[in-house]
């Protein structure tokens, strides 16, 4: 399983897919629930890579 901790280290890993999202936007996709991630302790957040590349595949603006 693929995993990286923190949104400082999910950015890039967005940017080298072409989906670019901000720190902010990212936190308020957390909040409302939308982006897979876990939380295990206060304040860290661990993103699960073929998670995050399944819900980047549905969340595409189809062109």
């Amino acid at each position: 399983m693929r995993r990286i901790q923190g949104i400082n280290n999910l950015i890039p890993y967005l940017d080298s897919i072409d989906f670019l999202l901000t720190h902010e936007e990212i936190q308020d996709l957390i909040a409302q629930k939308k982006l897979p991630h876990k939380k295990p302790v206060s304040g860290i957040f661990i993103f699960d890579l073929d998670h995050i590349d399944w819900w980047v595949s549905g969340n595409r603006i189809k062109e």
